[in-house]
C-alpha cells in the first residue's frame, strides 16, 4: 500500500477512535534532546530520578523499536466542563481537571492498540509497532510539533492554534513508511506572558523552561516526600495537579469539550469536602479512587496534600479534620496536619499538638510540631 493511502487510513481510524490531533513523521534523532539533557543537569527534575535513567531512548525512538520507520503523534482531548465555582472556596479541594474522570493511560492505552490491530492486523501493512501515552521514553512535546499538532507554548503545553492545549499526548512507532506531515513553524505566543505571571510558585523561570522542583502538579504527584514549607503557603486549595497556566492561556478560550465519555467528571472528583478528604482510610481511598490517576499518589501523598490545603484554608473548622491526621499511621500525614495546625491560631489547634507531641517518635514529624508551637509562641 502506497504510505498516502496507508496514512490517510489510519489517520481516518485514529479520529475515529477520539484522537482530535493526528500527525505522521519519519523517524529520526531528537532534534531538542541536548536541551533536555541540560535540563536535567541543572536539577530541574527534581526527584524524577527516572527521566534520567531513561535519557539516553530519548534520544532516538529506534533505540526503542529499531524496526521503526515513522512515528505517529496523536493528540487527545481531555476538557470536558468548566470547573465548579466551588473550587473558589478555600474548603474545597482543588484537583486537575485531567483527573477528574476514569485513568486516562488505560483508557488511551486501549485505543492505541485498537489502532495497532487495525494497521497490523486488519490492512496487513505492518509487522511491529509500539505505542506510549504519558509513559514512553520519548520526548512528546517535541514529536507533536514535528508532526504539525502545534507548537509549545510558555508554559511548556503543546498548543494547538485552533484546540488549544487540554490534550493527552500519545505515540505509535510503526514498522512502515507514512506520508509526512509538515512540521509546526510559527511559535504564535507572542509577546503574552500570562502563564508565567499565573504561576504562583514561579514554576516558568523562563519562556518554555520549567523548574518542576517549583511545580504544583509535581509537589502534589511526582513529589513523594515532605513538600518544602516555602512552598505550601503558596499551593492554595490545589490538591492534585495545577492547571492554572492553562486556565489563564488564550488559546484555550474557544477550546472544545471532550465526547469521551470515559473522562465524564465524577462528581466526588470535582470539587471535595477537605475535611472528609481526610477520613478516608486505606479502604476507603482505593474504593474512590479506583480507575482513577488520583491513586498515583497513594493515599499518604493524598492526605498530604490535603493537609496542606486545609492549612491554608486556617479556620478552626478544619481543627477536627487536621487532629485525625496528626495521629495518622502515615509519619509523612503527621507532619503536615502538624504543619497546617500551627497555621490556625485557635487554642484547640495548639492543645492538639502539644497531646501529639507527647506520644509522637517520628523525628520529622516531631520538628515539625515544635515549629507549629513556635508559632503560637510568637502569638
Amino acid at each position: 500500500m502506497r504510505p498516502s493511502s496507508l496514512t490517510r487510513l489510519i489517520r481516518a481510524k485514529a479520529r475515529e477512535l477520539g484522537f482530535e490531533l493526528v500527525g505522521a513523521i519519519p523517524v529520526s534523532r531528537s532534534k531538542t534532546i541536548d536541551v533536555y539533557n541540560s535540563w536535567l543537569k541543572k536539577g530541574y527534575a527534581g526527584s524524577m530520578t527516572y527521566l534520567e535513567r531513561h535519557a539516553e531512548l530519548k534520544e532516538d525512538p529506534r533505540r526503542l523499536l529499531p524496526e521503526t520507520m515513522s512515528l505517529l503523534a496523536l493528540g487527545f482531548n481531555y476538557k470536558t466542563v468548566d470547573p465548579s465555582e466551588k473550587v473558589n472556596n478555600p474548603d474545597i479541594g482543588c484537583i486537575s481537571r485531567y483527573a477528574w474522570g476514569d485513568d486516562y493511560h488505560e483508557l488511551i492505552r486501549s485505543k492505541l492498540l485498537v489502532l495497532e490491530n487495525y494497521l497490523c492486523q486488519e490492512l496487513n501493512a505492518g509487522n511491529i509497532s509500539r505505542s506510549f501515552v504519558d509513559s514512553g521514553p520519548v520526548l512528546e512535546r517535541e514529536l507533536a510539533q514535528r508532526a504539525g499538532l502545534g507548537w509549545i507554548g510558555k508554559h511548556s503545553n503543546l498548543i494547538n492554534w485552533k484546540k488549544g492545549s487540554w490534550f493527552f499526548l500519545a505515540e505509535l512507532l510503526v514498522d512502515v513508511p507514512l506520508e509526512a506531515d509538515l512540521p509546526f513553524t510559527r511559535v504564535d505566543c507572542g509577546t503574552c506572558t500570562i502563564c508565567i505571571e499565573a504561576c504562583p510558585t514561579d514554576a516558568i523561570i523562563a519562556d518554555r523552561t520549567l523548574d518542576a522542583r517549583l511545580c504544583i502538579s509535581y509537589l502534589t504527584i511526582e513529589l513523594k516526600g515532605a513538600i518544602p514549607v516555602e512552598l505550601r503557603p503558596k499551593m492554595d486549595n490545589l490538591i492534585f495537579g495545577c492547571d492554572i497556566c492553562q486556565e489563564v492561556c488564550p488559546w484555550n478560550r474557544e477550546a472544545p469539550k471532550s465526547p469521551e465519555p470515559g473522562l465524564r467528571p465524577r462528581p466526588e472528583n470535582v470539587s471535595p469536602q477537605l475535611v472528609d478528604l481526610m477520613k478516608l482510610d486505606q479502604t476507603a481511598f482505593r474504593q474512590r479512587f479506583r480507575n482513577s490517576p488520583i491513586k498515583r499518589t497513594k493515599r499518604r501523598g493524598f492526605l498530604r496534600n490535603v493537609a496542606v490545603a486545609l492549612g491554608n484554608w486556617a479556620h478552626v473548622d478544619a481543627i477536627p479534620a487536621l487532629s485525625l491526621g496528626l495521629f495518622d499511621e502515615e509519619a509523612l500525614v503527621r507532619a503536615h496536619s502538624a504543619w497546617a495546625l500551627g497555621r490556625i491560631s485557635d487554642l484547640q489547634a495548639k492543645t492538639k499538638l502539644e497531646e501529639a507531641k507527647l506520644t509522637e517518635t517520628d523525628p520529622e514529624v516531631l520538628r515539625e510540631i515544635e515549629a507549629a508551637l513556635g508559632v503560637f509562641e510568637i502569638l
